[in-house]
């Protein structure tokens, strides 16, 4: 279990009310059937053994004799099963009746958990024959449970999988303004599970999805919600078995409604719920000393990956979230902009155009600025500067998009500057070497900052969050700007957002579209046939993949290992192992390599939860040693031969 991965399931097994053995019996049947498919924590309704809505039957002795002797069925029948298995039933103690979750693993009764907060409104009457369960934890004294754990402060705890750490509430006890949830993730809870009955009623539903969300987002765990389905009696009420597994706010399994037999099935990821826990400053350090601690062990397995996985982290699936996405990003962008204007007083908007995707965008922003502050587009200075590699294509997208935006358009053609450079420090224009490429990027940004200080102007930077991720920027050259507008922005993201911006502006359509489509090159080597002879890609591999490593190894702090498992989920048919893991190592090397460019990085509008600004979101050590991770990322192609 080292990639910290457990499958959970919330299901709703066939039941008959006050049938306790025909209850105890389906119980059975779905934790084999789950675990047959591996999954290691199973949740069941509230009540599940007898049924929620035996009202006045929970008073009869018979009833809470087999309800006991049903529990005990299901303990036997289940002791091979390398799973944690939560069932619902009514429990006598104290001479009272409560509403309780029993904890299952392997044979064992780990504890009960009562319900505290007992619903007696509208159609729900429970404290007619519940009391109302407490917190402090004791030991049953008497009768065939003496001895197990009583009381809803319980965790449960794997102690070969820390991680995974359990917490249980029932139904009622979610919709009040304190969960016993928030106490049990605080106090170490990294996955809640909640044994309930919820009716259906109109817009239900949502609320109900909606509360999990919030109370998994806020408590940064897993939670479980169990749902009762229509096998309940429907005197006054009819259920629909809606079963959910969210992970820190997102939903990652849901049931369909009024099946006769429901469940939701997903893998949980521990590991990214502790980085979360470490990374928020403001969630508490745990406090588990007045929570009575259970530990049980599973056997040791390796889980694999069942659960989508997108190729695009940064990029929302649904096309309407995604033009949402582009649009707040780009007032982002432009509100940040506009305000360094103000503040700097700029006459003029210095940008280095190209015909690229970084520059295009950047050139967007600007406009976008200006119309913020009612000033016209004229006081952008769009300069182009072609040498030896620039291709007619490029070169001629840079002025039609600038014309077109109304920015001041001027062409500096540095190719002589650069070979007089050449000249002084003796460098031969044949050997095309770093300094050659080089060379061409800072006399671009001399020409940027000079042009600036003669027009009262501002350098707005064009480089993006990939880039700066693989130090892939001139160090003094494109690596600096007076305010870097796309610095947190992912390559895979800013192909979006030019894209978002084309379908809004038909008249721009034709070339943006075609800027889209150039490939992406720095354009310092000369060109073969008037076309681009330097693909970045070529050299540094797809920027797909490299976004997808940025974020999760740098956002949620995976090991390479686990960016791996994730990684061949997302692109299990595009590519294979051996190509991922060699520009993985290529990712990790120039990560850390090119950590010295981060560290005096320009200002720039932070848009997402992952940036390398080092004035914040990253600060590393520039003299930190990569060793351990390619050590790993070695270890694992030495896997795959």
């Amino acid at each position: 279990m080292q990639n910290g991965l457990i499958r959970v399931m919330s299901a709703s097994p066939k039941l008959r009310v006050a049938d306790c053995h025909f209850n105890a019996k389906n119980i059975v049947k779905v934790a084999k059937e789950a675990a047959a498919q591996e999954v290691q924590l199973l949740a069941t309704p509230e009540l599940g053994i007898t049924g929620y809505t035996c009202a006045d039957l929970f008073l009869q002795a018979k009833l809470l004799e087999e309800a006991s002797k049903a529990l005990l069925d299901i303990c036997e029948q289940t002791r091979t099963l390398d799973l944690v298995l939560l069932v619902g039933l009514p429990l006598v103690h104290r001479g009272k009746i409560y509403n309780c979750a029993a904890i299952l693993h392997k044979g064992n009764i780990q504890g009960f958990v009562p319900k505290l907060n007992l619903p007696n409104y509208g159609e729900f009457y429970e404290k007619r024959q519940f009391a109302a369960g407490f917190t402090e934890v004791e030991l049953i004294e008497s009768g065939q449970f003496r001895g197990i754990p009583i009381g809803a402060k319980q965790l449960f705890k794997c102690s070969n999988l820390p991680e995974f750490v359990l917490g249980v509430e029932i139904c009622e006890d979610l919709w009040v303004p304190l969960p016993p949830s928030t106490h049990l993730a605080i106090a170490g809870a990294t996955i809640i599970a909640n044994l309930s009955a919820s009716d259906e009623t109109i817009g239900k539903q949502e609320y109900r999805r909606s509360l999990v969300t919030g109370q998994s987002a806020r408590q940064m765990c897993a939670y479980l919600y169990a749902d009762a389905a229509r096998g309940e009696s429907t005197t006054d009420m009819v259920f629909a078995g809606h079963n959910l597994i969210f992970e820190n706010g997102v939903i990652l399994a849901e049931s369909e409604l009024f099946q006769a037999e429901s469940l939701a099935v997903a893998e949980v990821d521990l590991q990214r719920l502790r980085h979360e826990r470490y990374r928020v400053s403001t969630y508490p350090s745990e406090a588990p000393q007045d929570c009575h601690v259970t530990y049980f062990e599973l056997d040791e397995k390796e889980i694999s990956l069942s659960r989508s996985i997108s190729p695009f982290p940064f990029i929302p699936g649904d096309a309407k979230m995604l033009d949402e996405r582009c649009e707040t990003i780009f007032s982002i962008q432009a509100c940040g902009l506009a305000k360094r204007i103000e503040h700097t007083r700029a006459a003029k908007l210095i940008l280095g155009i190209s015909g690229g995707l970084d520059s295009t965008l950047a050139l967007l922003v600007c406009a976008r600025a200006l119309q913020i502050l009612d000033r016209p587009t004229s006081d952008i200075l769009a300069i182009t500067m072609p040498c030896f590699g620039t291709t007619k294509r490029t070169r001629s997208n840079a002025e039609e998009i600038s014309i077109a935006l109304g920015a001041t358009f001027k062409t500096v053609d540095i190719t002589e500057t650069v070979r007089a450079h050449f000249a002084d420090i003796g460098h031969e224009e044949s050997n095309q070497d770093v300094v050659y490429e080089n060379a061409q990027a800072r006399i671009r940004t001399l020409v940027l900052m000079d042009t600036a200080n003669a027009e009262n102007g501002l350098v707005v930077g064009t480089g993006d969050l990939s880039e700066l991720a693989l130090g892939w920027a001139t160090y003094n050259g494109d690596h600096m700007s007076m305010y870097a507008v796309n610095a947190s922005i992912p390559k895979t993201l800013i192909r979006h957002i030019v894209a978002y911006e084309a379908s809004l502006r038909p008249q721009w359509r034709a070339v943006l579209t075609d800027i889209l489509e150039t490939p992406v090159s720095p354009e310092l080597l000369p060109t073969q046939d008037g076309e681009i002879s330097q693909k970045t890609e070529h050299i540094v591999g797809p920027y797909e993949l490299h976004d997808f490593f940025l974020y999760y190894a740098i956002r949620w702090g995976f090991a390479p290992r686990k960016v791996l498992l994730y990684a061949l989920a997302a692109f299990r048919d595009k590519y294979a192992r051996e190509e991922i893991l060699k520009w993985m190592e290529v990712f990790y090397r120039r990560f850390f390599s090119q950590q010295f460019k981060r560290s005096c990085l320009p200002d720039g509008p932070k848009v997402g939860s992952v940036s390398l600004s080092p004035r914040g979101d990253w600060r590393m050590p520039t003299d930190a040693v990569s060793d351990m991770w390619l050590q790993e990322i070695l270890s694992l192609k030495d896997l795959a031969q």
